[in-house]
C-alpha cells in the first residue's frame, strides 16, 4: 500500500476537522459550480475581466441563495486560459489545466479556520496574475503521516506577520479569502489542497497540472473533501 493511499485512508478514518469556513447545515447552502468547458456561460470576455467574472460568481451564489460555491477536484477546468500562469512556453505543448484542489467560493474577508494542529510549513506572495496571491502551507502530522495543506488566495495580512514553525491549533483562524489584487486576480476565494510530499517546494507546489501528469499528481494529492466533507451537501 503506498504512502498516499495511508494517508487517505487515515484522513477518511479521522473524521474529527474543525470547519475550514464557517458553514452552518441549518442554514447555509453550497452550489457546485462547474468550471469546464459544459459551461457554456463561460466565456474569453468574462475570464479577461476579473470584475465581471467576480459578478458571474455572486449572480450565481444569489440566484441559487447559496453562500459558498464549491468544487473542483480532479476537475478539466477552461478557466486557466485567462492566464499565462498555466501555459506551456511553447505554444504546441499541453497546458495545465486540470485542478488539483477544491475551491470554496464566497465573500472576501471570509476567515479560514485550521482543521487540524499543525505549523506553517512556509508562505508567499505568488502575485503574478492568475496565480494564488497570498499563499499559506502548514505541515501536519497524523498517526505518524506527514502531509500538508496549501491554502490559496488569501489576504495579504495574512502572511504580513507570519513565521515558518508557528505553530497552528485547530480552530484558529489562519487567512481570508483575499480579495482580486491581494488573490493573483480571482473572484474571492480559497483553494484548499492536501499535498503528501512538497517536493522541496516552499511557499508554492502546483495546484493545476497538465492533463497527461494526471495520475502522478493526483497520487500526491488526495481529496481535500476528506477534509472538508462539504461535497455531500452541494446542490
Amino acid at each position: 500500500m503506498d504512502q498516499t493511499t495511508v494517508l487517505t485512508i487515515m484522513l477518511q478514518q479521522a473524521n474529527s476537522f474543525h470547519p475550514v469556513v464557517p458553514f452552518n447545515l441549518e442554514k447555509d447552502k453550497l452550489l457546485q459550480m462547474d468550471f469546464t468547458a459544459a459551461n457554456t456561460d463561460i466565456n474569453e470576455d468574462l475570464l479577461l475581466n476579473t470584475t465581471a467574472f467576480s459578478d458571474y460568481v455572486n449572480k450565481l451564489l444569489q440566484q441559487n441563495n447559496c453562500t459558498y460555491g464549491i468544487g473542483g477536484y480532479n476537475e478539466h477546468r477552461t478557466i486557466y486560459s485567462r492566464s499565462k500562469v498555466f501555459d506551456a512556453g511553447n505554444s504546441s505543448e499541453e497546458p495545465r489545466r486540470l485542478h488539483l484542489g477544491i475551491d470554496i467560493w464566497g465573500k472576501a474577508g471570509t476567515p479560514v479556520f485550521a482543521p487540524l494542529d499543525g505549523s506553517v510549513h512556509s508562505f508567499a506572495f505568488n502575485d503574478q496574475f492568475g496565480d494564488y496571491g497570498a499563499t499559506i502551507i502548514s505541515l501536519h502530522q497524523l498517526n505518524g503521516e506527514l502531509f500538508h495543506i496549501l491554502y490559496g488566495h488569501l489576504s495579504m495580512a495574512d502572511i504580513s506577520d507570519l513565521t515558518v514553525g508557528k505553530h497552528i491549533r485547530a480552530g484558529e483562524v489562519i487567512g481570508h479569502f483575499g480579495p482580486p489584487p491581494e488573490n493573483g486576480g480571482w473572484p474571492p476565494h480559497l483553494h484548499i489542497q492536501v499535498i503528501r510530499n512538497m517536493q522541496n517546494n516552499i511557499g508554492d507546489y502546483p495546484g493545476v497540472c497538465r492533463y497527461s501528469e494526471r495520475e502522478q499528481y493526483l497520487k500526491n494529492c488526495p481529496d481535500p473533501d476528506l477534509i472538508l466533507g462539504m461535497m455531500e451537501y452541494a446542490e
